[in-house]
């Protein structure tokens, strides 16, 4: 009798993945979790940055039409947004899924928009973290940009992660580096983000992204002079938020977004 290879704890599961694909490239570990029965329902999620074309890429001759969501906070930069669609036409992706905070919600935590002023740590739960959970709530794993060198916090990142034993999440591009990044996109041809010309490597909401001098950390332009280095996608439930408006909070507004039928 064949045992559902989804009956095995979260940490099971991804035990026995990182040791099946310890020594696989990241097209390979890609393409592999995408059918993979331990890995099970899969999904994207994608900012549409700097770097997020290679993933999106990768997608597209595999499977395009494997979900990917995007998480439109509403204070992007226009550049993003563009270059979302013009990604997503040139790809052919056929299921992106764009997510936002209900309006319930933002009208109860940041009626006036200036949350990113007094909490940053709050602002990317409403506005990132709460509504991905969320969307992921349908998702036994998703699939993840990170990578090792962009930060002392990823620097020892596997292949698969379990994410509080809820699912699990795949970093096909773990261990590549910024030059394999950039010899993918030349040798794909593949559309820069209009704002890497400018001095933006790394790119977030538009108020908390600055551009990065020569010789920085290609994040440091991602919350300046903050202790901050991750927006709180990577924590369950918000559980980085450090500020004043506790998760509970964007929770009850949530399950009032849900009562009346919005996408949060």
């Amino acid at each position: 009798m064949r045992h559902d290879p989804l009956t095995l704890s979260v940490q099971e599961r991804v035990e026995q993945l990182n040791k099946r694909y310890a020594h696989h490239g990241a097209t390979a570990v890609l393409e592999r979790a995408l059918g993979d029965p331990q890995v099970g329902r899969i999904g994207l999620v994608s900012s549409f940055g700097a770097e997020s074309v290679v993933l999106l890429h990768m997608i597209s001759v595999m499977d395009r039409n494997t979900p990917v969501v995007f998480i439109d906070t509403q204070m992007l930069f226009a550049e993003t947004l563009e270059y979302q669609l013009e990604l997503t036409e040139r790809l052919n992706l056929t299921n992106v899924q764009t997510i936002r905070a209900a309006d319930t919600a933002v009208a109860k935590v940041d009626p006036d928009g200036t949350l990113h002023q007094r909490d940053t740590d709050a602002c990317c739960a409403l506005r990132k973290t709460q509504p991905l959970q969320e969307a992921l709530s349908g998702f036994d794993a998703w699939i993840t940009g990170r990578k090792r060198f962009q930060a002392g916090s990823r620097a020892t990142l596997d292949f698969f992660e379990n994410e509080d034993n809820i699912r699990i999440k795949v970093n096909p591009l773990a261990h590549w580096a910024p030059e394999d990044l950039q010899e993918y996109m030349d040798n794909n041809r593949l559309p820069r983000h209009p704002l890497v010309a400018k001095g933006y490597p790394s790119i977030g909401c538009a108020p908390c992204t600055s551009p990065v001098a020569p010789g920085e950390d290609p994040r440091s332009g991602r919350w300046r002079g903050q202790d901050k280095v991750e927006c709180g996608i990577h924590f369950v439930n918000g559980k980085m938020v450090r500020g004043p408006l506790p998760v509970d909070t964007l929770e009850t507004a949530a399950k009032g977004a849900a009562a009346q039928g919005e996408q949060i």
